[in-house]
């Protein structure tokens, strides 16, 4: 077996909870319409622009891999069946945007991430949109990829092969980090890494492992993770 020279996170609901951060910046979003354009929030609901944007996605596979340019769409037909100026998505998206990106960590990421980073090379990998420097986190990352700038999405194996040609390292080199069973841990193995389903219990999304997926190992936090690696 390879010696591993680096470990591969994904982001949302591995090193932060999502589904608070997009509840508060839906809302921020709805009240900047309600306020600056109240004839479109008139018109929708958080729950009818979520649905549009289901519809869409199943219907353009571009939306599959990009999420901002998906809301970004919802947006513009809302502002258009409303008559009002579609010029303002920018702004609207600019408000989504900034609350989108004030992620709260958990507690064991930074100081994994920073012992990890004098060891290991670390990388990123997400299907999402999130702004590593924005959150703060940048710098603890030899690499980052993410699905709409790279034009792949997990579990294409492509992914998890760019991340590793940035590190300079072969796949059965590197570790993925995910909370997904299929996206994560079976992309990262048909990639040819090892995958670690991160399972935050009580903290996170509450998923079992389908039948037939085995992850090489199952951890808590990254400080599980840390002993896993070491061991």
């Amino acid at each position: 077996m390879s010696v591993i020279k680096a470990v591969l996170f994904d982001l949302d609901d591995t090193l932060w909870p999502i589904v608070p951060v997009i509840k508060r910046a839906e809302n921020l979003l709805f009240q900047w319409l309600e306020l600056n354009v109240p004839a479109v929030a008139r018109r929708v609901s958080i729950e009818g622009m979520r649905a549009r944007r289901q519809a869409l996605m199943e219907t353009d596979p571009v939306y599959q891999l990009d999420l901002r340019a998906l809301r970004h769409a919802v947006l513009v037909e809302a502002f258009i069946d409303a008559g009002e100026d579609s010029r303002l998505v920018d702004e609207a998206m600019a408000v989504f945007s900034r609350a989108r990106n004030e992620v709260t960590l958990f507690d064991d990421v930074k100081p994994a991430l920073g012992r990890m980073r004098g060891k290991l090379a670390l990388a990123s990998v997400s299907n999402g949109v999130s702004d590593l420097e924005a959150i703060g986190i940048a710098h603890l990352f030899d690499a980052s990829i993410a699905a709409y700038s790279f034009g792949r999405a997990k579990p294409d194996p492509a992914i998890f092969h760019a991340a590793c040609d940035a590190l300079k390292i072969r796949p059965a080199e590197a570790i993925y980090v995910g909370d997904d069973p299929l996206l994560d841990v079976v992309g990262a193995q048909k990639a040819g890494l090892r995958a670690v389903w991160m399972k935050r219990n009580g903290l996170g999304p509450d998923r079992s492992l389908p039948e037939g997926v085995r992850p090489d190992a199952t951890c808590s936090d990254l400080i599980e993770l840390e002993r896993w690696i070491s061991s």
